[in-house]
């Protein structure tokens, strides 16, 4: 994919990872009509269902981009039936260094696999994707090189001034003056579905945001649940992905904090900034 939704050198406002700060809050979806409104228990509101509909683009444009049979997207050597990994800390440094704002040069292993998948799933949801310049530094630097040559140019062909102005974009992906785009990934925990030496495939379980946030906005931020699975290869000292997939959920219940304001949400996402993740 890719794109994520949510959708990132050397850039911390608009592509991979935000401002820098450590704390990212999550404002709860399906609480009313836009930002803190009553609830309509009775039908749907029309920014949700306009919310729902900028999901389904999102998914779509990835979908398109991902096209092919990439080079190499079989599932690694090793197989085993998933299971549960310990998320505490190891006292294993794996990310030894960035490009730009993503981190690299992870280690030949398991744990290197995971950090890698999260970090990539990360930079692959972030605003940096709607941009041109920013997602080809994005998919030129988590991807192996023969499938970012292959990405590129249907990226660029499903990220279109169309597709961008459903999403309330402008043709370069910038919001209108006074909102804020959101798309952003947070890695719940992730899988080791198979590995070997230089292949490995792994799955990420995360929950997203996505939307608007701006006065007027029709399709304040919301949340998605989702599992991104990679198929990652050693290439050039480091993992980097060869093919990869989505599937909805696992969704948990939504809980019944009240949705918070429009001008809330935006002064969340300018202090709190995103993670590096590793295991």
């Amino acid at each position: 994919m890719s794109l994520g939704d949510e959708h990132g050198g050397g850039r911390t406002s608009d592509g991979f990872g935000g401002s820098g700060q450590t704390r990212t809050r999550l404002p709860r979806a399906g609480e009313g009509d836009g930002y803190g409104g009553p609830r309509r228990p009775v039908r749907p509101s029309r920014s949700l269902i306009g919310v729902v509909g900028v999901v389904v683009l999102l998914i779509a444009a990835i979908a398109f981009a991902n096209q092919g049979s990439g080079d190499g997207g079989d599932t690694a050597d090793g197989a085993k039936p998933p299971g549960t990994n310990p998320t505490s800390a190891t006292g294993t440094r794996p990310v030894e260094g960035k490009s730009g704002d993503i981190p690299t040069g992870y280690a030949q292993d398991e744990q290197g696999a995971q950090s890698a998948a999260a970090n990539y799933a990360v930079a692959l949801g972030s605003t940096g994707m709607f941009q041109s310049e920013l997602r080809h530094v994005i998919v030129d630097t988590v991807y192996s090189p023969n499938r970012a040559a292959q990405l590129k140019p249907q990226m660029d062909k499903a990220y279109s001034a169309d597709f961008l102005s459903k999403l309330g974009l402008d043709s370069k992906g910038n919001p209108p003056t006074g909102s804020t785009f959101v798309s952003r990934t947070i890695p719940v925990g992730t899988t080791v579905n198979s590995f070997s030496s230089d292949k490995a495939t792994v799955s990420v379980w995360y929950t997203g945001l996505i939307g608007m946030s701006g006065e007027g906005s029709t399709d304040p931020v919301t949340t998605t649940w989702k599992t991104w699975t990679f198929n990652l290869q050693w290439v050039n000292g480091d993992w980097k992905i060869i093919d990869d997939s989505h599937r909805d959920g696992p969704a948990p219940v939504p809980g019944d904090a009240v949705a918070s304001p429009s001008d809330e949400i935006s002064k969340a996402l300018a202090e709190f900034g995103g993670f590096t993740y590793a295991r």
